[in-house]
């Protein structure tokens, strides 16, 4: 189940906001303006898909969300627990970054958490399957799927560089470790 919470950034241990109504998610992100969407897809796959198969499954959704959006590709991401890079990939994603772009998911299995960092607060928001992600371009965050990730998400860019962070420096994502 889909969840936000939000912190005092200077506050880890007390909630300010806690929900798993999807609407209420959505509003509260809104907030900070980023999108946050429940989709119920008619699209089942097993899980082990390869990419190219998932990609093909969801391309009706990629061209409507490309279009809205204007990006211009899309890719899938997966990690498991036993991914050869599982821990040096969780590092990465785990310090507090920016990008020049909008970051955009939609989760296809599994689970993750985006955590924000925006206007004095923390939101914390668990991003599970059917759930659709869109952080602004120069959002602070990070992205934590546990110390055993098991996760598959479409990726829809906008540059043709694809993925590429700025980190901040800061250490707040420790101060506020889930795992």
């Amino acid at each position: 189940m889909s969840r936000l919470t939000i912190y005092k950034d200077d506050m880890p241990g007390v909630a300010l906001f806690d929900s798993t109504d999807p609407a209420a998610v959505a509003a509260a992100l809104a907030q900070i303006d980023v999108g946050f969407e429940r989709w119920e897809s008619p699209v089942r796959l097993k899980g082990d898909e390869p990419p190219a198969t998932i990609l093909a499954a969801y391309r009706p959704y990629l061209d409507m969300l490309m279009g809205k959006t204007g990006a211009g590709s899309a890719d899938v991401v997966k990690l498991t627990p036993d991914h050869p890079e599982a821990a040096s990939l969780r590092a990465k994603f785990l310090a507090e970054h920016t990008h020049s772009e909008p970051e955009i998911r939609f989760f296809v299995a599994g689970a993750g958490h985006f955590v924000l960092h925006a206007a004095g607060r923390v939101h914390v928001a668990l991003c599970e399957a059917g759930d659709l992600i869109h952080v602004p371009a120069g959002i602070k965050h990070w992205f934590d799927a546990g110390p055993a990730p098991n996760f598959t998400a479409l990726r829809v860019f906008t540059a043709p560089s694809g993925w590429v962070a700025q980190f901040t420096g800061d250490d707040i994502s420790k101060r506020f470790a889930l795992a």
